[in-house]
């Protein structure tokens, strides 16, 4: 069991590794970091959607956003488009899954917002959606997904594509990723 439990923190550690080692994923951090700080200090917002655990890793980082990470300062608009459970149901009735979240982009985006989304396989028909409405719309899209993306990358003007077909170790590079770009965006706006 201890050795299974080594392999599997090896496993993890080997995918942040590549991610280091990746000069393009790096540099897609720094210009979604650029992109972000700008719509901030533009009185912009930006809108989070995903599926299971990537919605949960959506809402952890609007809230690191919308309340604060490191500092104390003034919150930032970032908003998950799940956070409204009759919203979501109603549409999702009236119009199919795949809708609810291009109708949520929809209702809340503006020219000029962003969409970050969070897909593990970039194949989710309600983030493709999403996409596609944010495009537009005018709002750039900034998606997290797995090493292949799925049909994800093309929809996205920055696409950060870890380095795993694993699901937790996505969602784990994810978190990291998104944690890097909240940090940045504090230090940036109120450092």
């Amino acid at each position: 069991m201890t050795e299974k439990v080594k392999n599997i923190i090896e496993e993890s550690i080997s995918v942040k590794r590549e991610l280091l080692q990746s000069p393009e994923l790096l540099s897609a951090i720094q210009s979604c970091v650029n992109v972000l700080v700008s719509v901030f200090r533009n009185g912009g917002k930006v809108l989070f959607c995903g599926n299971g655990g990537s919605a949960a890793d959506a809402q952890h980082l609007a809230a690191e956003l919308s309340g604060r990470f490191y500092m104390e300062r003034k919150p930032l608009f970032a908003e998950v488009l799940h956070g409204n459970s009759s919203f979501l149901t109603a549409v999702a009735n009236d119009y199919g899954y795949e809708e609810a979240f291009a109708r949520g982009v929809e209702a809340q985006g503006r020219a000029g917002d962003v969409l970050v989304v969070l897909s593990t396989s970039g194949k989710s028909p309600n983030i493709l959606k999403a996409a596609q409405k944010a495009r537009e719309i005018g709002m750039t899209v900034v998606g997290f997904t797995g090493k292949s993306g799925g049909q994800l990358p093309e929809l996205c003007d920055f696409a950060l594509q870890c380095p795993s077909e694993n699901t937790p170790r996505i969602q784990e590079c994810h978190i990291l990723i998104g944690h890097i770009l909240c940090q940045l965006i504090e230090e940036e706006l109120f450092g």
